[in-house]
C-alpha cells in the first residue's frame, strides 16, 4: 500500500515496467511466461500487459529461487494458480507448506554435505583413506552413479 490506498491490482503494466519494477529482465519475464510463472494479456496492438499482481508473483519465484527451490517446482506449485490475480492467503499458505517440507529436506542435505564434506562423500574414487572405511571395495557403487553417502535419505 502506498499512502493508505489499496494496490489497483487492475493496473496493466508493460513488460518494460514490470521489468523495472521487479528487477527482472525482459528476458527473463518472456521466459518465465513461457514456463508457465505468470501470464499476461495482449493490448489491441498485441503488445503484453501484465496486472500489477504479477510484481508479488516474481518476487515469490526469485525468493524461491533463492532457497534452490528448482523452477519445476515453482511451477507445479503455480500451475493452480491465476498469477494474474493477487494470491490469497489460502494459496500462500498452501504454497509456504509445500515448500517448507522440501526445504526441510534440502536443509537435511546441506547440513549432512557441510558435516561430512572433509571425508569420503560415497564417490567411488576409492583415493582417500576414509573411502575403504566408509565405501569398502566400492560397495556403494552397486547403488548407482555418484555421491551416494551425501544423497541417502
Amino acid at each position: 500500500m502506498s499512502q493508505g490506498r489499496a494496490i489497483d491490482f487492475s493496473r496493466l503494466l508493460t513488460v518494460g515496467e514490470v521489468a523495472s519494477r521487479s528487477g527482472v529482465a525482459v528476458s527473463t519475464l518472456h521466459f518465465y511466461e513461457g514456463k508457465g510463472l505468470i501470464r499476461s494479456t495482449r493490448s489491441a496492438g498485441g503488445q503484453r500487459r501484465f496486472t500489477s499482481a504479477v510484481l508479488r508473483y516474481i518476487a515469490v519465484i526469485k525468493v524461491a529461487q533463492r532457497t534452490g527451490i528448482p523452477l519445476a517446482e515453482i511451477a507445479e506449485v503455480f500451475r493452480d494458480i491465476d498469477t494474474s490475480q493477487p494470491l490469497s492467503r489460502k494459496q500462500w499458505q498452501q504454497l509456504s507448506q509445500t515448500w517448507r517440507t522440501s526445504l526441510d529436506l534440502r536443509i537435511v542435505k546441506l547440513t549432512r554435505l557441510r558435516d561430512e564434506l572433509d571425508s569420503c562423500i560415497g564417490c567411488g574414487c576409492l583415493s582417500l583413506e576414509e573411502c575403504p572405511l566408509r565405501n569398502p571395495a566400492d560397495a556403494l557403487g552397486a547403488q548407482g552413479p555418484g555421491p551416494r553417502i551425501l544423497d541417502r535419505g
